[in-house]
């Protein structure tokens, strides 16, 4: 059985994503396009048009031409989004990277990816040939646009091949259940690394002319000041926000009104919680639903229906999205009503894994279905909810936590003889990794600091439980719900 979405496709247009997004920047001239957070500074779109040229220029002294990659990593800012728009303008592939990854694992991302140079926001200026202009690139429209890394449905991290096509079919599949226009205000509090943040925020708000806030990090009293001060209109957070509007002091007195709507994804959301934050900011909390694979939105839920759409669902299909709920046990698609992995297919589909075969038969299918590793239910209204998880992914605060490169640090330690990770609830209703270890004379603290030394401080194992053995299949494979309930 096949989910349509009620709206018909999208037009896409045949064009780069630079095109779409900055093509009309230079005639929107004094409008602000940026707008840094903690100083005020503004970068009108006149401006970032004229930046990006002249970025471009550099990097193509620098020898970068079409089809190279280049790694971009630093935090949100006026300079690192100059920096993404002109790698794309001189032809180049952007590979963003998180800049909380250790030295090794940059390493990593930039050597499987093969890219020409790494780049920071603060080598902008050096880059910049003032007054000029880029040479022209002939890129087309299904050529490779950005290269994030994703752990995907399994637990090593990979490159996804997104096309120029795909990102621009999801700004247009987006904007029609989030109608985002010139006279709007967003908030980059996303990082702009991250897909989630790069498409829904700084790709669609440039695209249709809104002018975008940025944050380098997150901070609740900056973000609520941004959000009053700067009548924001449109707000894309993650759950652990939606929790802090819920809890924080004082958020009645302040004034939300030109908020239409609150967007959280990322994680699941618990519809208990976002009901009472968006009493206390006054504005619809509502969720959507995608992958990196899926550059990122398959399901949103969409303004004009906000009332309609129940907070606890990710709402229905984007414009020119497809869905199956299938059996994961029999292949078979599930009877309407019952529960079955996600598969998608559209427009916004991932090209593949990069050098990785194998990765990308597991996840797609020859005709073109990409499989989640969610497990999700639909309702009457064509309504999807996200009810569990296939893959092994633990999302901590919107990051993903591959157990499986955990468990690697783990047993690398020379105490311990085996170890299993899985992701626990905390109080409040968010997931951290917790680790089960065999061995002698484990201290919990001293394997804590040392897997803290050797990942991402969002991956850090929070807690550890020594025992006996980790429970395994006869494969060999980590039996992780044995571990839960061992963890319950």
């Amino acid at each position: 059985m096949i989910y349509r979405a009620d709206l018909p496709a999208p037009d896409v247009p045949d064009v780069t994503l630079h095109e779409h997004v900055l093509g009309d920047a230079a005639g929107r001239g004094d409008r602000p396009a940026l707008i840094d957070g903690p100083s005020g500074d503004v970068t009108t779109y006149g401006e970032l048009d004229a930046q990006v040229g002249a970025v471009a220029a550099g990097l193509q002294q620098k020898g970068i031409a079409a089809g190279d990659v280049v790694a971009l990593i630093g935090p949100n800012g006026a300079e690192w989004v100059t920096a993404y728009f002109a790698i794309l303008r001189a032809g180049g592939i952007v590979t963003p990277i998180n800049p909380l990854l250790t030295p090794e694992e940059v390493a990593k991302q930039v050597g499987d990816s093969k890219a020409k140079l790494t780049i920071k926001p603060d080598d902008v200026d050096g880059l910049a040939q003032v007054g000029a202009t880029p040479d022209p690139v002939q890129v087309g429209a299904d050529e490779l646009a950005i290269l994030p890394y994703s752990s995907g449905t399994t637990g090593a991290m990979k490159g996804v091949m997104l096309t120029h096509r795909n990102l621009v079919a999801n700004i247009e599949q987006t904007v029609a259940h989030l109608p985002i226009a010139n006279e709007d205000t967003l908030v980059g509090v996303l990082p702009f690394f991250h897909i989630y943040g790069q498409t829904v925020v700084l790709n669609l708000g440039l695209a249709k002319g809104a002018a975008i806030v940025t944050m380098p990090r997150f901070d609740l009293g900056q973000l609520l000041e941004i959000m009053e001060t700067r009548e924001v209109t449109w707000l894309h957070i993650a759950p652990p926000v939606v929790l802090a509007f819920a809890n924080a002091p004082g958020i009645e007195d302040r004034d939300f009104s030109a908020l239409k709507m609150v967007i959280s994804g990322a994680a699941p959301l618990d519809e208990d919680l976002a009901r009472r934050a968006e009493e206390r900011i006054g504005a619809p909390i509502r969720q959507g639903y995608g992958m990196t694979e899926l550059s990122p939105v398959s399901h949103k839920s969409p303004i004009a229906k906000a009332a309609e759409t129940p907070p606890g669902s990710v709402g229905p299909l984007l414009p020119g999205t497809e869905a199956r709920l299938v059996d994961p046990e029999s292949g078979e698609d599930a009877p309407p009503g019952e529960q079955g992995e996600i598969w998608v297919r559209g427009p916004q589909v991932m090209q593949g894994y990069l050098g990785n075969d194998e990765a990308t038969r597991e996840t797609l299918t020859d005709d073109g279905w990409l499989r989640t590793g969610d497990i999700g239910r639909v309702d009457e209204d064509g309504n999807f909810y996200i009810v569990d998880r296939l893959k092994e992914l633990i999302k901590y605060k919107g990051y993903q936590v591959p157990p499986a490169e955990l468990e690697a640090v783990l047993v690398s330690h020379p105490k311990v003889k085996d170890a299993g990770v899985v992701g626990v609830p905390d109080a409040d209703g968010e997931e951290y990794p917790k680790a089960f270890v065999v061995g002698d004379q484990i201290d919990a603290d001293e394997l804590i600091a040392y897997v803290a030394e050797r990942v991402a401080p969002y991956k850090k194992v929070r807690e550890v439980q020594v025992t006996d053995e980790i429970p395994k299949s006869a494969s060999g494979k980590i039996l992780r719900r044995v571990l839960r309930e061992r963890a319950a």
